[in-house]
């Protein structure tokens, strides 16, 4: 089990941008990957573009609910950090 959490961002093939929150990058980025994620899957490949670690799942999930209300150019900007 992990206990470190993420929040990140995935560009997709069509150039729009999936958030989401996980305590195993590796594992998500390759369902993702997969196809196994609703959203992405005809979007795919797709590309992670930012990761930021949280300090649980309760921070991860507030955190992907404040980037989710970011405009995209906002997004576009923490992408390139």
């Amino acid at each position: 089990m992990h206990s470190a959490w993420y929040v990140y961002l995935l560009r997709c093939v069509d150039g729009t941008l999936y958030c989401g929150a996980t305590n195993d990058l590796d594992r998500r980025l390759l369902r993702h990957g997969r196809g196994d994620v609703r959203y992405t899957r005809g979007r795919l490949p797709v590309e992670m573009v930012y990761a930021e670690p949280a300090l649980d799942r309760s921070e991860a999930q507030k955190r992907e609910a404040e980037l989710k209300r970011l405009t995209r150019a906002e997004k576009l900007r923490l992408a390139r950090m």
